[in-house]
């Protein structure tokens, strides 16, 4: 595929108001039976999710047709991240968690993972956000340069539930 073929995420249909969380969650399985390594790929059960939207969190999923394409999830990390982060003298009530961020596979190969972390930028400002964390299993260095590029920078790292990840933390401009 040449870059002047390459997908943009703006010629997708975004849905971000009225998810169908049964749709996403069976959209996430279909991602994960296909990775090589599903354990990189988070997996809030539906009543997470449901409480996740009730605090303010958001989810946004692309399109070509009725076909997913993509997606990524705005989490108010709130209070909850300072034992993750430790990062003195900011206001974490002022931070976004980037939650699940993934491709259909037949659309790898496209940037789309970083054009939806752009969209996370210009969504934290527009709500007068000021810090973006999120967490990356050690091993998935797609989504560990992915976070690079998108000026992440990596501050520690945590064994949760769901096993070992990397903490990544950037302060927007």
């Amino acid at each position: 595929m040449t870059d002047s073929k390459k997908i943009k995420l703006e010629d997708l249909r975004c849905v971000s108001e009225n998810i169908d969380l049964d749709y996403y969650i069976e959209f996430r399985e279909s991602v994960r039976s296909r990775m090589d390594e599903p354990e990189w790929l988070g997996e809030i059960p539906k009543e997470g999710l449901e409480e996740m939207l009730s605090i303010g969190g958001k989810i946004w999923m692309y399109y070509i047709g009725d076909v997913p394409v993509c997606t990524w999830m705005f989490i108010p990390a709130g209070e909850d991240a300072q034992e993750d982060l430790e990062i003195e003298g900011i206001d974490y009530n002022l931070m976004g968690d980037i939650g699940p961020v993934f491709v259909n596979f037949d659309y790898l190969g496209n940037g789309l993972m970083y054009q939806m972390l752009l969209k996370f930028d210009e969504y934290l400002k527009s709500i007068g956000y000021k810090y973006v964390m999120t967490t990356v299993h050690p091993d998935n260095i797609f989504s560990s340069n992915n976070m690079i590029k998108y000026g992440m920078k990596k501050v520690s790292q945590k064994k949760f539930k769901r096993g070992l990840r990397d903490i990544y933390f950037k302060e927007l401009d």
